[in-house]
């Protein structure tokens, strides 16, 4: 307030004889999301969950339990209309658009895959039983991460696209099998058993490689969930494939389901 101004005319004056200090609350500024009037709430989650999305589960449900009447959204915008809404934000966002994204990836590469075994096989009833050990990853993956503690991730879901890939070549290399044999003139009984006996050993040997090559990146914060997720269904679904692709293949051709390309 001792501070010298000088004017135009080059007289000096302390500020204090030019203004008046008044002190008082700052109006509240207004924010808006998408037109819409809003408070934001924002919480970090601490314990040992360090997910938010469990934080903003419990908090969700407890709203209901309780019996609070407020609509709340997840994925579309509120209008803004009906009193009082909530909007999950941030952390819950960039995970269902993650999941969402990868969902999307995941289906597009199903049915390219399914395109290539139709071309390879001139068939479209062999490339679904080709591609119906994929679902046993699941057996795989998700007792995987409950054994060892840890949560599903982004990664997680790249290492079960990962190994709808790795599926496919297993049984392709059955099937393809089983037809040579058949067109060597070999009983279908005993071609399917061969099959599963001659290529058990190269198939759980690339299956091996995959596994002990995911095992330097367990301990990975990040990428973790994409060993474990290689690991535990690469595992399972390798030896399930070696009973499942042949059975099928064979009750298939025994009913004239399908076709054996010989």
């Amino acid at each position: 307030m001792n501070m010298k101004i000088n004017s135009a005319s080059g007289t000096q004056y302390i500020l204090a004889d030019l203004i008046k200090v008044r002190e008082q609350a700052m109006d509240n500024y207004i924010v808006h999301k998408n037109l819409v009037p809003m408070i934001m709430v924002v919480g970090d989650m601490t314990g040992d969950l360090d997910s938010p999305l469990y934080g903003m589960a419990d908090i969700s449900s407890s709203l209901a339990d309780k019996g609070m009447d407020v609509e709340q959204y997840f994925v579309s915008q509120p209008s803004g209309l009906k009193g009082i809404e909530i909007f999950w934000d941030g952390e819950w966002t960039i995970t269902y658009e993650t999941f969402r994204d990868m969902g999307i990836a995941y289906a597009v590469g199903m049915v390219l895959i399914y395109l290539l075994v139709v071309a390879q096989f001139k068939s479209y009833l062999v490339p679904l039983i080709i591609m119906a050990p994929i679902p046993l990853t699941i057996i795989g993956v998700m007792p995987g991460h409950a054994l060892l503690g840890a949560q599903f991730t982004a990664t997680s879901m790249i290492g079960m696209i990962a190994l709808a890939g790795i599926i496919v070549r297993n049984s392709i290399l059955l099937v393809d099998f089983i037809n040579h044999q058949l067109r060597d003139g070999m009983e279908l009984g005993e071609a399917v058993i061969e099959s599963a006996i001659v290529r058990a050993k190269p198939i759980m040997l690339t299956a091996l490689a995959a596994m002990i090559g995911a095992l330097f990146i367990l301990d990975d914060p990040i990428f973790n969930g994409l060993a474990i997720s290689l690991i535990f269904g690469i595992f399972v679904s390798t030896v399930l494939t070696l009973l499942v692709i042949p059975i099928l293949y064979y009750v298939a051709l025994k009913r004239g389901i399908v076709k054996a390309a010989v």
